[in-house]
């Protein structure tokens, strides 16, 4: 063979592999600096070095391509073809999204990954069912209570113009005499300055991300629940991957997952400790302001478990039943 057509046939194969290659973009709701966008991006990069660029993800932080309560109809609809998205925020949906937050089942990371390991294969199947295939997933830190002033008795938040961004976060809202109010994560801060919000449940992840201490004064550590974000890709787009495309992205998912979690529980203290040296008062509830909470939560259990059918109560018997 001659070195002209050698070289005719090397650019003939690289035109093919430029042909072939996709690049995929990948919108998240959270601050480019927030752990799970950092997880997201590392997902990503591995991804596309594990294809040798067969397949390039690119991802979107901060709502910026599509807003946080957009993501998922927008991978669904293949909009996009992989996303990110907090799940508890769909239980309306399906009530198995919002397995992650029934308040109080679980406190610590120990008890939510033994729940997780049980609810993962259901969720799994409800995404499936909304055309869309499961990656993995990364919990947040233990939600706590945000306030501006002391908190001593839930009768202090009637009134409170809550920030709900969930079935759960809503339902707390009316059950303690809050006013819900929906606001995404990109849009707290702003809410929050202009008065449109005034409280909010969430981690100290949340809180340090979008600097709440120009607004809020008090954090409350209550550890109702653990949400999850998840990555999941269109299902159209997943069945159209080559296998060894698929199998690089299961690696990667399955690093990212394990990785997310190391990363969320070394974010929990590092976030607290953020709040405090801005200013903020940071404590445990009260026992009595506990008792209250967690009466309020054994009745959202019960409602969630009504609504959630035969696939819920398995859940949850088989994790009480560990």
């Amino acid at each position: 063979m001659t070195m002209k057509i050698l070289l005719g046939a090397t650019a003939l194969c690289a035109a093919a592999g430029a042909a072939s290659a996709e690049k995929w973009d990948m919108p998240m709701a959270y601050a480019a600096s927030n752990f799970h966008s950092e997880v997201g991006t590392a997902f990503g990069a591995c991804v596309t070095e594990g294809t040798g660029g067969e397949l390039e993800i690119v991802t979107h932080p901060s709502g910026s391509l599509f807003g946080g309560a957009e993501i998922k109809r927008a991978v669904m609809t293949g909009q996009a073809n992989i996303g990110e998205r907090l799940l508890s925020a769909h239980e309306n949906e399906n009530p198995l999204y919002g397995v992650d937050s029934i308040p109080f089942l679980v406190s610590s990371f120990d008890e939510h990954e033994k729940l997780w390991s049980i609810a993962e294969p259901y969720v799994e199947k409800a995404l499936e069912g909304d055309n869309l295939h499961y990656l993995y997933s990364v919990p947040w830190p233990p939600q706590g209570l945000y306030m501006n002033k002391t908190l001593d008795d839930i009768e202090g938040m009637k009134g409170v113009k809550f920030r709900s961004y969930s079935a759960a976060t809503a339902k707390m809202a009316e059950l303690t005499g809050a006013l819900p109010v929906q606001v995404e994560a990109a849009e707290l801060s702003q809410a929050l300055a202009t008065g449109v919000a005034e409280s909010f449940i969430s981690s100290g992840a949340t809180g340090y991300d979008r600097k709440v201490w120009e607004h809020l004064s008090n954090f409350y550590e209550v550890d109702a629940w653990l949400p999850r974000n998840a990555v999941f890709v269109n299902l159209d787009a997943w069945n159209g991957l080559s296998d060894e495309a698929k199998a690089v992205m299961e690696e990667c998912a399955a690093t990212a997952a394990a990785d997310g979690l190391e990363k969320s529980k070394a974010y929990t203290q590092f976030t607290l400790d953020g709040l405090k040296e801005n200013g903020m008062t940071v404590e445990r509830a009260s026992d009595h302001l506990m008792d209250q909470l967690k009466a309020m939560g054994e009745t959202m259990t019960e409602e969630w478990l009504a609504k959630a059918g035969d696939d819920g109560k398995a859940i949850v018997d088989a994790y009480k039943g560990q």
